[in-house]
Order: C-alpha cells, then sequence, then structure tokens
C-alpha cells in the first residue's frame, strides 16, 4: 500500500494506526426531501456510546480519538510514557475544555486534526492554539479531507505532518507547500513578517 502521508516535504511511511470511532446506529428522517440523521438524544458527537464502543490494541503506535483517550487514560498511562499514543479531535471539539483531563499535550508524540469535510478554516485555528497558547512542540498532524491549496496555510498554522485522503494525490499535494516562496505575515512556521526579514 503506497503512503499518503507528507513530513519534510516527502512521502514517507506511517508507523501510526488511526482508531476510528465505533460506529453506532443513527436515525434517519426525511426532511424536505433529504435524509438526515438527527441526534434525538442531544448529545454531542462523539456520542457516550460511540467513545464506550470504540476499540483499540493494546500494542504498537496508536492515534486515538480525544475522548476515548479520556476514557481509558489511567489504563495507557505506560503507553503515554512510551511514546505509544497520540490523540485525534475533530475541528468542533474545543480543547480547551478537555485540558485539564489530559494534562501536558507534549506527552504526546503526535497530535492530529481531523476535517471530515472542509467547510471553514477551524483547522487554521486549532494549530495556531496548539502551537501558542498551550506551546505543543511536537508532530501536530492533519488528517481527513485535507485540500492540496490549503496544505501551504495548514503549515503556517504549525502543521508539520499531512495525511492525504486516499483517492487523492500526494505528490501534487506537497507542491502546494511551496505555492508562496514569501509569505508576507508572520506565523507559526516563519515568526517575523517579510518586512523585518527582508532588509532594504
Amino acid at each position: 500500500m503506497t503512503s499518503q502521508l507528507i513530513k519534510n516535504k516527502q512521502i514517507v511511511e506511517d508507523d501510526w494506526l488511526i482508531v476510528d470511532l465505533a460506529k453506532v446506529e443513527e436515525i434517519i428522517r426525511m426532511q424536505a426531501g433529504k435524509v438526515v440523521a438527527f441526534k434525538l438524544s442531544g448529545e454531542d458527537y462523539p456520542t457516550k456510546e460511540q467513545v464506550s464502543k470504540t476499540i483499540f490494541s493494546d500494542t504498537g503506535k496508536i492515534l486515538l480519538p480525544l475522548k476515548v483517550f479520556i476514557l481509558h487514560q489511567d489504563r495507557l498511562k505506560k503507553r503515554v510514557e512510551k511514546k505509544e499514543i497520540g490523540i485525534w479531535l475533530s475541528t468542533h471539539e474545543e480543547i480547551d475544555k478537555y485540558i485539564e483531563l489530559i494534562g501536558d499535550l507534549n506527552d504526546f508524540p503526535l497530535i492530529a486534526v481531523n476535517v471530515e469535510k472542509f467547510a471553514d478554516g477551524r483547522i487554521f485555528s486549532i494549530g495556531n492554539q496548539l502551537r501558542n497558547k498551550y506551546n505543543f512542540e511536537n508532530e501536530l498532524r492533519a488528517i481527513g479531507d485535507i485540500l492540496r491549496d490549503q496544505i501551504f496555510f495548514l503549515k503556517r498554522s504549525g502543521f508539520n505532518s499531512y495525511l492525504v485522503k486516499k483517492g487523492r494525490n500526494a505528490l501534487d499535494a506537497i507542491k502546494g507547500l511551496d505555492d508562496f516562496s514569501e509569505p508576507y505575515q508572520g506565523a507559526i512556521d516563519i515568526v517575523e513578517p517579510a518586512w523585518k526579514r527582508n532588509k532594504r
């Protein structure tokens, strides 16, 4: 299987296994001619049922959904110390709400942010927040519906690896990292703005 993981402007093998949330039955109804899933319980996504039913391996490097890690963190302490556990969160999940339960984010060698369907810029804000507010220093990965023309801006927001969806061209996505040669604003990757970097 060909890897779709981009790091350091190269396609590399991925030694992390992403643990997906358990699939649970959704209640489907018709509304205005469209099929929509109603969350009748009022629970947030992922639901408590999804979190409790999610299973994962007892060995190897695994990337766990944020709430699954929180549920099982006592049993995972030794694996966290061995750097075998990373976490992923969706763009609607607010890390602020969970930070006290998680502790030091730098205990994780990898944090990923999953974009279910790219419709807004929350992933950029999350990257900035993790780097600036929480001083996360390790690998920050964008996963899910990641598009080639957003990779450059993800890099500017603090991401340093990108898992491109199957069916998309990872080699083409790498080119997106160099879409702009001299960014004007300061950001995570290049702190000083162009007017400070370029002496005239």
